[in-house]
């Protein structure tokens, strides 16, 4: 009896394998949907405690730079190959233009301050080198004049000012000593005061950032993410991309480096992938805790009528402030179109400086969230283009308050030709919203964009209404 029991058994389990086993073989199997995120962030290297690898004291910051290289020959090699030193792209071909063209803070215009040409004492600042004095300086520039301490020194014990130089009174053996993998205060430093001040250019990086609660940034906040865990670097070369100074598509940063292509258990969601970006839902909101500059009005400049920089001021003109703001949404797919210096104004509404490409039509282009900015800037009545004038220094709009000089010293630099007479005109920029990452509770629900109050303008995207109401009538032949 035990043995009939024991044969019926054994059958069983055969005909079950016989059954399963060509399942598990050969239905499909989606690899993604096991990708583990944490797989792909980089182990961070061990930290090495300079205290009493650095001796001696150093009066300038090149100094520094020649200790470094002491132990770290290649480094500034390195670093003066990429765009954080050279603030210009390579030549680039883009339809529409007859050679190739470069872009970058060197040597483009945009509509916060405008651009660094004949103004380097004071836009410098940021750049990860000294001594930047003018056009001549990548010509000139040596290896000691890569900035070491800028994207290595520790919290608190560096800062920089004029022309990139160490700001007076800084203990540079300290700084020297202190030295360590770069963190959010180092590459903050600088990107989360970008267009003169906290929070001013993008709306998704601020100051708030360097402590941030996991409500605030997710990543940052609940598991201590540093910039460079997502935007990793090799020989120096820091991985990402900004369309207000970029042409191409290169070295980009994305969700999918570390997260799957198809991690949603609901595969209503994961349907949404092909045509919706991930910041779109998890990114609902932008300057959740400092406010973000959403307009600039040079036009009034000028005036005395008391400073406050978060509404106005007299070397700049007045400001529109905002928090906790809701992105605007367009079609992107990785580029943008890029006024150039010297381009002709918009023939009608504002000229936009660098608006996102992609349309419904384009496949590689995803619904994205942006922060908008629009200004008012200066521009040449009778040839029609932008005018990048003079603003820090001698003859500067700042010292002097004199449009017609800073124009004029302006256009002397740039070499583009200035007829004389000046207006004011508008102009808007974009900024991808990509940090501020929220947790999955706060990531946007269905009826955030499928309702009739919906944050999307589905018409205004390229749809005929909802895609739910007319998609559902389409199928049913309607």
């Amino acid at each position: 009896m035990k043995n009939n029991k024991f044969l019926w058994i054994l059958v069983l389990v055969i005909s079950v394998a016989l059954v399963i086993l060509p399942l598990v073989l050969f239905l499909p199997f989606d690899k993604t949907d096991k990708v583990d995120p944490w797989a792909n962030v980089p182990n961070r290297p061990t930290h090495t405690d300079h205290t009493n690898l650095i001796s001696g004291t150093f009066e300038t910051g090149q100094e520094v730079t020649q200790a470094c290289l002491e132990c770290h020959p290649e480094t500034a090699g390195q670093v003066m190959s990429t765009a954080h030193w050279t603030w210009e792209s390579k030549p680039i071909e883009v339809p529409g233009r007859d050679e190739p063209v470069t872009v970058g803070k060197k040597n483009q215009i945009n509509n916060f301050c405008i651009g660094i040409q004949g103004n380097w004492q004071k836009c410098v600042t940021c750049h990860a080198g000294y001594g930047w004095e003018d056009e001549t300086f990548h010509e000139t520039a040596t290896e000691d004049q890569v900035d070491c301490l800028v994207c290595h020194a520790g919290v608190g014990t560096y800062a920089k000012g004029d022309y990139g130089l160490p700001l007076e009174g800084i203990d540079l053996t300290i700084a020297a000593q202190s030295v360590g993998v770069p963190t959010r205060q180092n590459c903050g430093s600088c990107h989360f005061n970008g267009g003169g001040g906290n929070a001013v250019k993008h709306g998704d990086l601020d100051e708030s950032l360097y402590w941030p609660s996991a409500s605030l940034d997710v990543h940052m906040g609940e598991h201590n993410f540093q910039c460079i865990d997502c935007h990793q670097t090799e020989d120096h070369n820091i991985k990402g991309r900004s369309i207000s100074v970029s042409l191409d598509n290169e070295n980009q940063v994305y969700c999918t480096d570390c997260h799957s292509t198809n991690m949603h258990e609901d595969e209503r969601l994961n349907a949404h992938l092909d045509t919706v970006a991930c910041q779109t839902c998890h990114i609902p909101q932008f300057a959740l805790e400092d406010p973000t500059k959403v307009e600039w009005r040079w036009s009034e400049a000028g005036q005395d009528i008391g400073d406050d920089p978060h509404v106005y001021l007299k070397i700049k003109g007045s400001f529109v402030y905002a928090s906790d703001v809701q992105p605007q949404y367009l079609w992107y797919n990785g580029v943008a179109d890029r006024y150039l210096l010297g381009d002709p104004i918009a023939a009608e509404g504002p000229t936009a400086i660098n608006y996102p490409k992609g349309d419904i039509n384009d496949p590689t282009a995803k619904i994205m969230p942006f922060k908008v900015h629009v200004a008012d800037q200066i521009y040449d009545t009778v040839n029609n283009y932008l005018i990048q004038p003079k603003t820090v220094g001698e003859g500067g709009y700042w010292t002097e308050f004199d449009w017609q000089l800073a124009a004029t010293l302006g256009s002397q630099i740039t070499g583009l030709p200035y007829s004389g007479s000046y207006g004011f005109t508008e102009t808007i920029m974009f900024w991808p919203t990509t940090h501020m990452v929220q947790p999955v509770s706060e990531a946007l629900q269905c009826t955030a964009c499928h309702s009739e109050d919906g944050r999307l303008d589905w018409l205004a995207l390229g749809y005929p209404g909802d895609p739910i109401e007319w998609g559902s009538r389409f199928e049913n032949g309607n």
